[in-house]
């Protein structure tokens, strides 16, 4: 298995949101999709329960009904943004005119994609209050991480998507989730990248979200 030669700073400063650069024609070995879960699984969980799940779907046949759901979840979800969040959006000339045409390109191909992974998490929290939902969150969203950069080690390129919320249990209809039982987080299109060269983003100053002691 190829791994790049990264540092742990440029492993975490460049492991983007890849979306114009996966390679769709380009095989990836399920060997290494299982590899990059062995080392999400590394990542810490809530009283180590490990609930977490991963369901990889290649079968081109899944994988098409599965951009199909996308696609029409995708319109069903909510785009809004808070004000803060469009000002730092936009602050980045052009910055946004990428997101939009990458996500164009995702609708278009993301069936082309040789792998999408459903991360999961057992347990649901639907109604619970803040402090229920933020354990049982961070007990996925790490070890998601975790797969995404240790895809990125290897060559992969990944991006987060969500446009399975909108219709989770046709998801879960169409992949065997127990919905009632089983959390879906994201949809996340996996290819080898075009190039493996990616630099650290453009971010907003640390200081305009940096507080220390109080907001």
């Amino acid at each position: 298995m190829t791994v790049l030669d990264l540092s742990a700073e440029e492993l975490l400063t460049t492991t983007r949101a890849v979306r114009h650069r996966l390679d769709l024609d380009r095989p990836v070995d399920p060997a290494l999709l299982r590899r990059c879960v062995e080392i999400a699984l590394q990542a810490p969980s809530g009283r180590n329960e490990q609930g977490w799940n991963f369901v990889i779907v290649t079968e081109p046949e899944r994988r098409a009904a599965l951009a199909e759901l996308w696609r029409r979840g995708l319109g069903q979800g909510d785009s809004s943004m808070s004000e803060a969040a469009l000002r730092r959006a936009y602050r980045t000339p052009g910055s946004m005119e990428k997101v939009w045409s990458g996500l164009r390109h995702l609708g278009a191909n993301l069936h082309r994609a040789p792998a999408l992974v459903v991360p999961c998490i057992e347990g649901r929290t639907d109604g619970l209050g803040a402090d229920r939902q933020a354990s049982r969150w961070a007990s996925l969203l790490p070890a998601v991480w975790s797969f995404m950069l240790a895809a990125r080690l290897h060559g992969l390129g990944t991006v987060w998507t969500t446009g399975n919320m909108a219709v989770e249990r046709e998801v879960a209809e169409l992949l065997g989730i127990p919905y009632d039982s089983v959390m879906q987080a994201a949809v996340i299109p996996v290819a080898h990248t075009i190039g493996t060269e990616f630099t650290p983003a453009p971010r907003v100053p640390v200081d305009e979200v940096l507080h220390w002691n109080k907001w």
